[in-house]
């Protein structure tokens, strides 16, 4: 029985599949859910020339304030229907997004992992990479891999 799920959020078709596969679990299983977005933040931005980096704090606020609506969104979604849930905003650096999604669950103490996977392959996968693979390779829990 999983009573702590963690469910990974960005917003995507793929992630909103998982989410309401979290949903239907929750409710037989009487589990809690923390909703996890995670932001990938570039703090830096090369000017044209090459020569000199640019902060980029406007970007950085803002993309932190899309996570945090749409964990709210997805806050008030669950409560309506009953379900038992949390949120949670991570800010990172450098691309390892699918570790520090594993992280937070291990830290939340979650006997479930639930995420959307896109199922790239080949050259897209390669380009793109996997968030998915990487909870997958990182996690020390269960994880449900949903399809879009």
């Amino acid at each position: 029985m999983y009573t702590r799920m963690v469910v990974a959020v960005d917003g995507s078709e793929t992630s909103g599949k998982a989410l309401d596969e979290a949903i239907k679990l929750a409710r037989e299983m009487s589990s809690i859910i923390l909703l996890l977005h995670v932001c990938e933040e570039m703090p830096i931005m090369w000017e044209p020339d090459g020569m000199n980096m640019i902060l980029m704090q406007n970007s950085l606020k803002a993309v932190s304030d899309a996570g945090k609506e749409l964990l709210e969104k997805h806050r008030r979604q669950l409560a309506a229907q009953g379900i038992t849930v949390e949120t949670k905003l991570v800010e990172t650096y450098g691309g390892r997004i699918g570790s520090v999604i594993a992280e937070e669950a291990q830290k939340w103490n979650a006997d479930l992992l639930v995420v959307g996977t896109h199922g790239r392959k080949g050259i897209a996968h390669l380009l793109m990479g996997s968030v998915a693979e990487g909870v997958t390779r990182s996690a020390s829990m269960p994880v449900l891999l949903v399809r879009r």
